[in-house]
């Protein structure tokens, strides 16, 4: 063939393009939800903001404004609400109870629910199905439904109108969720971790303390967190088991700004801050392991 004849010659065509598929974002990647238009998700997030951020202004508003003030806006601010229920009402004492009750319940659920969490993911035993679905179970029975029987079983210990009867009270009534909650969690650590511990030298408790505690972390913050928000909002136990208004605890308290004739509304938002504001500081430290720690506990390891 000559070069005029190759010249002329039609070359082949060039293979079609065919398009780029859309990428996932892994690390600097692109995902496709990416490309979702940011109103429609900056819309909805300001409606749900609205709806859960009026309602705690609202409280704001009625703490810190004046007596008789009908202003929108908490100007001038006083502290006189907070002055009020601090002193006048005694929820300092409340405060203190209800700390107390949290950090033992906290502790007491921790500690109980952890060997009961280690003993259904290490260890095979009869009844253990059994057992689970009972756990399983419990979650179903209103706390109500508990009254009648530990009220019977503290006045037979004389723990009636004791802070301790109120412990033993949220820990039993915390104890399955959380039991659960940690051996899924402890499931997730490899058994060969304590086998290795074990050639080492180490006994049983030895390689639980060194080799999986340190791995359980998010778990205990968890779960421990969960039970220390929960006792300290918790109104029912308290409100049976305490007769002692210097034994009462914060949600007995607030219960007492409201009477029948009257409310008086800047104290009672007042003592709803006070409540609330140990909640928000607890989360907004824990969150982190919060939720690594629920996402970790509620699959099967």
């Amino acid at each position: 063939m000559t070069v005029k004849e190759a010249t002329a010659a039609p070359s082949a065509p060039a293979p079609e393009r065919v398009p780029d598929a859309p990428r996932q974002r892994t690390g600097g990647r692109e995902r496709p939800w990416d490309q979702v238009p940011r109103r429609q998700i900056y819309l909805p997030l300001s409606v749900y903001l609205v709806f859960t951020l009026v309602p705690f202004y609202w409280i704001l508003l009625f703490a810190l404004r004046p007596t008789g003030s009908t202003s929108l806006v908490p100007w001038p601010m006083t502290g006189e609400h907070f002055e009020k229920v601090w002193s006048e009402r005694g929820f300092g004492t409340y405060f203190q109870n209800s700390l107390l009750v949290g950090v033992a319940t906290l502790v007491m659920t921790t500690v109980v629910a952890l060997a009961g969490g280690y003993a259904l993911a290490r260890f095979d035993f009869r009844v253990k199905r059994g057992f689970m679905l009972a756990l399983l179970c419990s979650q179903f029975v209103p706390g109500a439904l508990l009254l009648v029987p530990l009220f019977e079983i503290f006045a037979g210990l004389n723990m009636i109108n004791s802070l301790g009867s109120v412990v033993v009270a949220e820990t039993v009534f915390q104890l399955p969720l959380s039991m659960i909650l940690l051996s899924n969690f402890i499931k997730n650590v490899p058994y060969s971790l304590e086998e290795a511990a074990w050639v080492d030298g180490c006994n049983r408790f030895t390689a639980f303390r060194i080799v999986v505690l340190p791995l359980l972390r998010p778990g205990l913050i968890a779960v421990g967190s969960f039970a220390f928000v929960h006792s300290w909002n918790h109104f029912l136990f308290a409100l049976m088991f305490l007769n002692d208004p210097a034994k009462q605890t914060i949600p007995v308290g607030l219960n007492t700004l409201m009477s029948a004739d009257s409310v008086d509304l800047g104290a009672l938002a007042a003592g709803g801050i006070v409540a609330a504001v140990p909640v928000v500081l607890v989360f907004a430290f824990i969150q982190k392991w919060l939720i690594t720690g629920f996402s970790a506990g509620a699959v099967k390891g």
